[in-house]
């Protein structure tokens, strides 16, 4: 069936400092699969002036590049590091709005499944990251920006292996549920 042959993109979503880089090299070794890392890291560690908006729609343009990239060498499922909504998120409480290109392809460009990853962990000190006092502001953000998009998602929590247990665990429980339907 064509539907089986579609690669499943898995987004690793949330706050800063909870894990989504960690998780998504992990996963995509577990699945022996390929992940696509967050352009907005690279991106960001080679600016010398506060992010801008065209910094912004640059992020954009390169997350949707890379993931475009790397989605003909996956295994079946594409693992996530983020996705273009970040850009979303960021541009909105650094500007109060978003981007025209992001809000056009939110419709288009779906993820399958989403792990958004919990506040659990404690902070990790890093020059990119900078609002370690609004976490639970980004997490409520998260859950609203995913349940407007009636996406299909699953909160990770858990501290060291456990938390890969748990999003190892979300995504085959998601696999299973979608062999059944289909």
């Amino acid at each position: 069936m064509e539907r089986y042959k579609k690669v499943k993109k898995i987004a690793v979503v949330g706050p800063e400092s909870t894990g989504k880089s960690t998780i998504s090299e992990e996963l995509a070794l577990h699945y022996n699969t390929v992940w696509v890392p967050e352009f907005s890291r690279e991106y960001c560690s080679k600016l010398t002036e506060p992010c801008s908006w065209q910094d912004e729609i640059n992020m954009f343009k390169g997350q949707i590049d890379l993931e475009n990239q790397l989605s003909p060498k996956a295994n079946g499922i594409l693992i996530c590091d983020t996705t273009f909504i970040t850009v979303k998120i960021w541009s909105e409480y650094m500007f109060s709005k978003a981007p025209e290109e992001v809000l056009s392809e939110l419709s288009k460009r779906q993820y399958d499944f989403y792990l958004l990853m919990d506040i659990d962990l404690p902070w990790q000190e890093d020059p990119l990251r900078n609002f370690p006092h609004l976490r639970e502001h980004f997490m409520n953000i998260w859950h609203k920006e995913l349940q407007l998009l009636h996406a299909n998602y699953q909160v990770i929590s858990g501290l060291a292996s456990l938390r890969k247990e748990n999003a190892i665990m979300a995504i085959n429980n998601y696999l299973t549920y979608f062999d059944t339907i289909s």
